[in-house]
């Protein structure tokens, strides 16, 4: 897909990917606006989130240099959520506002489906504003608010439940 004159490409990640996947997300946690994670990740702790089972995509340019990434992981282990999965997705800062978080959800969806999830989920700060815009975009709906979530930084915050149905389970 063109945006604003850059190629970006949308793929399956590989565990090569750990460290570009890492550099984003902490970007993302020392911005405060869209994890409760504090600590920086590294590439091996990242590199752990391949689990066969739970797609990850990410953005790159037309010199493979990755800036985005959308990822699943488990919502609960009991059988009847087999098919539903979090997702989260986060764009490099300098790339924020591009599209890349459009490329790699949409990507993720298909993927999702290919894997034979029915539903994604997630919970966002009610500040970003951004990723709000993009679910919305994305065709997620709101659900609810948790109030008081979690506390990042001693202050309590909210998060907004998102959900979109995929495949036969979508009206």
């Amino acid at each position: 897909m063109d945006v604003h004159g850059v190629n970006l490409t949308a793929r399956a990640a590989h565990v090569s990917d750990a460290n570009a996947i890492a550099t984003i997300y902490n970007e993302g946690i020392a911005d405060r606006i869209a994890t409760f994670e504090t600590e920086p990740r590294s590439a091996e702790q990242v590199a752990r989130w391949f689990d066969g089972r739970h797609p990850i995509v990410v953005v790159e340019d037309s010199d493979g240099a990755v800036f985005a990434f959308a990822s699943t992981s488990p919502y609960r282990e009991r059988a009847c959520y087999a098919g539903v999965a979090e997702f989260s997705v986060y764009v490099a800062r300098r790339h924020r506002g591009t599209g890349a978080g459009r490329v790699a959800m949409a990507a993720l969806i298909d993927a999702a489906m290919e894997a034979g999830f029915w539903k994604l989920i997630s919970r966002i700060f009610p500040e970003n504003t951004a990723s709000l815009a993009l679910m919305a975009r994305m065709g997620f709906r709101e659900v609810g608010v948790y109030q008081r979530h979690g506390k990042l930084d001693g202050q309590w915050r909210d998060c907004i439940i998102v959900e979109r149905l995929l495949g036969d389970a979508a009206p």
